[in-house]
C-alpha cells in the first residue's frame, strides 16, 4: 500500500491510540513480560492497524489481536493459531499469496482482501468490554468509509465482531436494517451495494472442537469473494 494513501495514514494514527487505559496497560504488560517460547520477540505492544490494500473489494472483521500473536507481530492475525486457519483458508482460496502469516515483513500479499479488527488492542482473555469496543469504533468507521468506493463484500467474525460492525458500519453511511439482523454462520445480509456474510470466529474453541471446520471457513470465503468479484478457487 502507498505509505502516503489516507489509509496508511490512517493505520499510523491507530497505532498511536491510548484511549482506554485498561488495554494499554495489558497490552504493554504482555509486551514486558512475553511468553516463554517467544523470549527473543521484541513485542509490538502498541494497536495493531488493519492490513491489506488500500482498494480492497472484500474485507475481514475479526475481534482483537491475540496478546502473544497480534500484539507481538505487529500485524492482524499474525503469529497465532487463529492466525494460521485464517490464512491457510485465504491461500487455499486464491486470495493470499502464501498460507502462513509469521511476522510483518514476511512478504505475505493478500489479493484484493483487508483484515482489521473493532478492537485494535489485545484485551486480556480476549474480551474488551463494551465501553471499549464502543471508544474504538471511530477507527472502523473511518477504515470503512475509505474502503467504501471499492468494498463489496464484508466477512465478519464472531458474535462480537458482528454486534461491533453493525454500528460502525451505520456510522460509516450505510442503511443497516432494523431491527439489526441477528449474528450466524452462513448469515448474509444485504448493505447499499455491499454483501455482509456472518462466519464463526476462527479461534482455537470453534476450530479445535469442529465447530468451525477448514471447509465451512472457505465456503464462506468463496462465497464472499465471488460476491466482491475476486476470483476464487
Amino acid at each position: 500500500m502507498d505509505e502516503s494513501s489516507p489509509l496508511a495514514r490512517l493505520d499510523r494514527r491507530v497505532t498511536g491510540c491510548r484511549a482506554c487505559p485498561r488495554l494499554v496497560e495489558w497490552r504493554e504488560e504482555v509486551a514486558r513480560t512475553k511468553r516463554a517460547a517467544f523470549a527473543d520477540w521484541t513485542y509490538w505492544g502498541r494497536p495493531v492497524p488493519g492490513f491489506g490494500p488500500a482498494d480492497a473489494r472484500l474485507l475481514i472483521i475479526g475481534l482483537a489481536p491475540a496478546a502473544h500473536g497480534g500484539n507481538r507481530t505487529g500485524r492482524m492475525f499474525t503469529g497465532d493459531r487463529s492466525g494460521d486457519v485464517l490464512y491457510q483458508a485465504l491461500y487455499d482460496v486464491g486470495l493470499a499469496d502464501r498460507p502462513v502469516s509469521v511476522r510483518v515483513d514476511d512478504g505475505l500479499e493478500l489479493y484484493g482482501v483487508r483484515v482489521t479488527a473493532p478492537v485494535h488492542c489485545a484485551p486480556p482473555a480476549n474480551k474488551p468490554t463494551p465501553g471499549e469496543r464502543d471508544t474504538c469504533r471511530p477507527w472502523l468507521v473511518q477504515e470503512l468509509r475509505l474502503l467504501r468506493p471499492t468494498l463489496r463484500a464484508v466477512v465478519v467474525l464472531g458474535a462480537f465482531g458482528w454486534q461491533a460492525a453493525l454500528p460502525a458500519f451505520a456510522e460509516a453511511g450505510w442503511s443497516v436494517p432494523r431491527p439489526r439482523p441477528a449474528f450466524a454462520h452462513g448469515t448474509r445480509v444485504a448493505l447499499d451495494g455491499l454483501e455482509l456474510f456472518g462466519c464463526f470466529h476462527v479461534s482455537q474453541r470453534n476450530t479445535f472442537t469442529g465447530r468451525l471446520t477448514p471447509e465451512m471457513l472457505r465456503e464462506v470465503l468463496r462465497a464472499a469473494a465471488r460476491t466482491a468479484g475476486l476470483p476464487a478457487s
